[in-house]
């Protein structure tokens, strides 16, 4: 034999050896090797220690007798040899049995062993690990060389390799390979810190975590490692030292998996699990939103009645007058502010029409310089003959609050949030995919931060948020996207980062007879119509007694009840021939009263008076619904109204 030929079979013999010892050196798995029908030709101390059985027990029985009559039944064992030669792996958990009948938690991988030139399936590399006892003591391996290399290079799902014992990578298996990019004549003879990110390298992880291994016996940990393309994956990594018969240290065994698919799902749910939290605190303050805006609202209706009340009574005195109508206005700006409160707790009336967008933003001026803070200044910009957009005016106000809370939070250290709106005639086949027609592009801009193209592909996701913990549920964007579209329109969001943000809001825009046909309902009524026995109904005796006293002050007989039961006493006593009745009561609300009254009076007709949106759409038309909180000029305009359909 020539000197070549010995080193060459020198140099195989080392690698066999060295495959050899690796196995050996792997004390947390059972390895061992399959035929193609699923017996058992080979088994080693790892799988003894497991299972039970010794190799002149085992060695040509069928690995099914490893799982429970259950699996067996099911055909498990067949299933598990099928679904590896057919996918090229099998892997599950489950309960497997040993020799004495007791049953341990297994994770088990099955890779199929092909012929390298037919690629026939010559058997099965299946690898088992006890999760029952992860710090057992060590098993040794032992395999014949030719079956070590086959077993080794077989499995796929793990990078199985050696270090010697300065680091340097000594052999590689296709499972490195295939997670970590190199080839073996790429990588081995290099150390293996390379697979380590450079700021674990600067800290000195490699050699930490040969030291340990070393000192314990064994080193496991979890981190990030960088693959040969120089992209970072998370991955499961243990490190044995190998001890020869001497005593002494030979090198380690190392073994990885990539796991970072299972990292992004414990992150996406613990996503899920933050955003729960954020919705459920927005829906608590929702409910004690819309608690304190009913009862203000409440207030309200008292202050206001009584106000306007007065107000005719008064004398002709400027002096007086005017102080009366200075209070009439603060209590009609708390009202609208209420009217917010509920739209923010989804229990406002949702009715989409025209909405005079140059009334709306002039009116929302105040309250979105009280929300932003001194530090961030609010401009308006459009033209005074700006049209109507077709929206709900509440949800309208919502959606500009949420984009200009956004454009505030994007800058920490101040600057303008722009507001603007501009008329423009979209044509056939635009961009934006709208129809033909006139649209108003209502846009909100800042001078923040603004964000990058990753971010902004993202911005609109339910849930996704640049804001730190407690600060944001990720929703805003997505609502108003939502709105935007349910109206026909289209949310345009653009954004550079150190550029700022622009929302755009492309809204369809009222028509002339739109808004006519809105200022004739408007408009006030004639005053007209006969005195009324008329029945009010409220649980606020504040309310009650401000309701009844518009309706005497309008020349209406009234009698008065503060519930729903102490309404139908009166009208057993006192035929009524109009109901006002509250919605929201204790016991029974305002519908359930009406519906009590059809019983005995059919055609008697009612008006519902509430702020909420609760109330059923499907009103029939002997009931007008007036919103609270009302003017006497409403309210006469309501009593017209029901009175016109029933006539």
């Amino acid at each position: 034999m020539s000197s070549i030929a010995k080193s060459q079979l020198s140099t195989a013999q080392t690698d066999l050896t060295r495959y050899q010892q690796l196995i050996e050196a792997i004390t947390d798995y059972a390895i061992y090797m399959l035929d193609p029908s699923g017996r058992i030709v080979s088994w080693n101390p790892g799988a003894q220690r497991f299972k039970g059985y010794a190799a002149q027990e085992i060695i040509g029985q069928h690995f099914s007798r490893f799982y429970t009559p259950e699996d067996k039944a099911a055909e498990l064992p067949k299933r598990a040899l099928e679904t590896a030669a057919r996918e090229g792996k099998f892997e599950s958990e489950g309960w497997r049995v040993r020799k004495d009948g007791t049953r341990f938690w297994a994770h088990v991988v099955i890779d199929p062993i092909r012929d390298p030139d037919s690629g026939a399936v010559t058997g099965f590399a299946k690898i088992t690990r006890d999760l029952t006892q992860r710090n057992a003591a060590a098993e040794k391996l032992r395999r014949s060389e030719e079956q070590f290399r086959l077993l080794v290079q077989g499995v796929t799902d793990y990078a199985i390799y050696m270090l010697d014992p300065g680091g340097i990578v000594s052999n590689w298996n296709l499972g490195a390979e295939r997670i970590k990019g190199y080839k073996a004549d790429e990588i081995v003879g290099q150390h293996f810190s390379r697979f380590y990110t450079d700021e674990e390298r600067d800290a000195g992880v490699p050699s930490h975590a040969l030291e340990t291994a070393l000192q314990e016996g064994r080193y496991e940990r979890e981190g990030w490692r960088v693959r040969k393309s120089g992209a970072r994956f998370w991955a499961h990594v243990i490190i044995d030292p190998i001890w020869t018969t001497d005593g002494e240290l030979a090198g380690f065994a190392k073994i990885t998996r990539d796991i970072t698919e299972r990292k992004q799902a414990h992150e996406a749910l613990e996503r899920t699990r933050e955003a729960l939290v954020q919705t459920q605190k927005m829906e608590a303050i929702g409910q004690l939103t819309g608690g304190v805006a009913h009862d203000f609202n409440n207030l309200l209706m008292a202050v206001l009645g009584s106000l306007e009340l007065l107000r005719k009574r008064l004398p002709d005195d400027p002096g007086m007058t005017r102080l009366v109508d200075n209070a009439i206005l603060g209590a009609q700006r708390g009202a609208a502010l209420t009217q917010r409160m509920l739209a923010f707790a989804r229990r406002q009336d949702i009715a989409t029409g025209p909405v005079p967008l140059a009334e709306l933003l002039n009116g929302m001026k105040e309250l979105l310089s009280a929300t932003l803070g001194s530090h961030a200044a609010v401009e308006l910009r459009f033209a005074p003959d700006i049209p109507s957009v077709i929206a709900d005016e509440n949800q309208l106000s919502l959606a500009i609050l949420n984009l200009s809370v956004n454009a505030r939070d994007a800058m920490p250290d101040g600057g303008t949030v722009a507001i603007s709106a501009e008329e423009i005639a979209l044509p056939a086949g635009n961009d934006l995919g709208l129809g033909v027609g006139p649209y108003v592009r209502l846009a909100v801009s800042d001078t923040g931060q603004g964000m990058d193209a990753e971010t902004l592909a993202r911005a609109t996701e339910p849930f996704f948020t640049t804001k730190g913990v407690g600060k944001g549920t990720g929703l805003g964007l997505s609502m108003v996207q939502g709105m935007t579209e349910q109206l026909g329109g289209k949310f345009v969001l653009a954004s550079k980062k150190g550029q700022g943000t622009r929302a755009e809001m492309w809204l369809r825009a009222a028509g002339e007879d739109m808004e006519v046909a809105v200022a004739r309902k408007s408009a006030p009524a004639t005053e007209h119509g006969r005195a009324l026995k008329i029945l009010a109904v409220d649980d606020d005796h504040l309310v009650l007694f401000n309701t009844a006293e518009m309706l005497r002050d309008l020349g209406h007989t009234v009698w008065e009840a503060g519930s729903g039961e102490a309404a139908l006493d009166v009208l057993a006593a006192r035929p009524a021939e109009l109901v006002i009745t509250d919605q929201v009561m204790p016991r029974m609300t305002g519908t359930q009263l009406i519906d009590k009254i059809r019983k005995t009076s059919p055609g008697l007709p009612a008006i519902l008076a509430t702020g909420y949106a609760e109330t059923p759409a499907n009103l029939d038309s002997a009931i007008v619904r007036l919103k609270k909180p009302f003017t006497q000029e409403e309210l006469r305009a309501a009593i017209e109204r029901i009175s016109a359909r029933v006539a």
